[in-house]
């Protein structure tokens, strides 16, 4: 079988929040949309409303939708594809930004190279390059560490590894939070890290109320914000 008789998988990127799509989104994402009819998805209403929102015209009933997210069985997975092998392409969707990056769409990606099915990656935004662009970090080496330990003794610790990391490689480390607990994790960086340790905070990246602030670990003590239930990356560097 070639890849030219089989179907492909987009990676379709969707908005970081309630935005207009086309502000943030190219017309490919449009027109990519309109011409997919399967989608691999984590929330079947919030998809729905993405894919009415960018392609109004669009019927609903046409649409077939596969749901990956925690209670999905890995052994589910390949059938996913199966569109593709019958020379249909599919959509993988993201709840928020790039599917697969910091996304579980990873292991149908890896599913589609296995069987030989193209991985067409669109444009759109992600949170944690746009955090890195903006941060005046280091944008050549930087690693995603995805959520940090709930424990509080395992949470420093692990903050002071990642400092610590940052300083031995000269390579911005990021982290994310779970929103309502953001002010908390704020607080414990500055407790525990170094003050002349680098911080930035980027909040509501692409929305109207976006913050994005970069400085000392001394200077946030004295000049914090109000990050409560608001998506937040964080990056740390130690020079």
């Amino acid at each position: 079988m070639t890849t030219s008789k089989l179907g492909k998988l987009y990676l379709i990127p969707t908005t970081l929040g309630d935005t207009n799509p086309l502000d943030v989104l190219p017309v490919t994402i449009k027109n990519t949309i309109e011409s997919i009819d399967i989608f691999i998805v984590e929330n079947e209403k919030t998809a729905r409303r993405f894919i009415k929102s960018i392609a109004p015209e669009k019927k609903q009933p046409s649409l077939e939708l596969f749901l990956l997210n925690k209670f999905t069985e890995f052994t589910e997975l390949p059938e996913f594809l199966n569109p593709c092998l019958s020379g249909k392409n599919v959509g993988l969707l993201s709840e928020a930004g790039c599917p697969a990056i910091a996304d579980p769409g990873a292991d149908v990606v890896k599913i589609a190279h296995a069987k030989n099915i193209q991985v067409v990656p669109l444009v759109g935004p992600s949170s944690i390059i746009m955090a890195v662009m903006s941060s005046g970090m280091n944008g050549q080496s930087f690693a995603f560490n995805g959520y940090l330990p709930i424990d509080k003794q395992e949470r420093k610790a692990e903050l002071l590894r990642l400092e610590r990391l940052s300083f031995q490689h000269n390579q911005s480390q990021l982290f994310i939070e779970t929103p309502y607990r953001n002010n908390a994790m704020l607080e414990d960086i500055c407790k525990v890290l170094h003050p002349e340790t680098d911080v930035c905070v980027a909040c509501d990246i692409t929305l109207p109320t976006e913050f994005i602030k970069t400085q000392s670990v001394q200077a946030w003590k004295k000049n914090s914000a109000d990050l409560h239930k608001r998506p937040a990356l964080f990056i740390i560097h130690k020079h």
